[in-house]
Parts: C-alpha cells; sequence; structure tokens
C-alpha cells in the first residue's frame, strides 16, 4: 500500500507540476484568458496561480509540509475554478468545455483534501533537517 500511495502522489504531483510550468511558459496566453473572465491584474492572477501550483505539487511529489500544499491547491481551486468555468454562463461548445474544467477541478479539490487524511509523515517521503515529530516532548 505505500508504494501505491506513492505512485498516486507522484502522479497527482507531476500532473500539478506540469500546470505549474503551463502557467509560467504560456503566461501571455493564460493572461489574455483571465482579463477576458474579468480578473483583476491578470498577468499576476496567472502567476501567483503558478506559485500556487508548484508549491502543492513539490508538496505533494515531495511528502513534505503536505498540509501547505494543501492550503496552496485550495487558494489556487477554488478562485480559478469558480472565476474562469463559468460553464452556467456558456452556451454550445463553451459551456461542455467548462463544465469539463469545472467538474475536474472539483475532482482535483476532492484529492486534494483527501491528502489531509494520510497520517504524517507520509510514507517514502523526504525528511526536512531538524524536523521535530508533533508528538515529541520537549
Amino acid at each position: 500500500m505505500k508504494e501505491l500511495s506513492l505512485v498516486g502522489r507522484l502522479l497527482f504531483g507531476g500532473f500539478l507540476l506540469f500546470g505549474s510550468v503551463h502557467h509560467f511558459t504560456q503566461t501571455s496566453a493564460l493572461s489574455r484568458a483571465a482579463a477576458q473572465h474579468g480578473v483583476p491584474v491578470p498577468t499576476a492572477a496567472v502567476l501567483v496561480a503558478g506559485v500556487l501550483l508548484l508549491i502543492a505539487a513539490v508538496s505533494f511529489l515531495l511528502g513534505i509540509v503536505p498540509r501547505i500544499g494543501v492550503v496552496a491547491l485550495v487558494l489556487f481551486l477554488v478562485p480559478v475554478t469558480l472565476t474562469m468555468h463559468q460553464f452556467w454562463h456558456e452556451g454550445g461548445l463553451a459551456r461542455g468545455l467548462d463544465l469539463i474544467n469545472f467538474a475536474k477541478n472539483v475532482g482535483l479539490l476532492g484529492g486534494g483534501l483527501m491528502m489531509l487524511a494520510i497520517p504524517e509523515p507520509w510514507p517514502y517521503s523526504v525528511h526536512l533537517r531538524g524536523h521535530v515529530p508533533r508528538h515529541a516532548r520537549a
């Protein structure tokens, strides 16, 4: 089971890392799309979104500070999902595409929140030097 947990973590984190890289390599195109959806300061929003995805990806891939990774993922997914994938305002093909992306993001949010149920430290996680377990006594 530990190995399956690691594989799932690597797949999930890898997906988020790919999204983060996309935000940094396609900033201009994503900024234009964000501006069309009324996002203020769209370039900054895209870059902040990329950083949040990067934090979540590294956290999950390495198994370090997973709670921070979950927070970063939630801070990314909730506003992006509600702002960029408003399928209820669309018609035709755009509605279908936005509905798919909305549902995908809701599923990713659920998967990310499930990470909170995995006892720490995660199997095969990178341990930070100087880390003191929560149950240690002073």
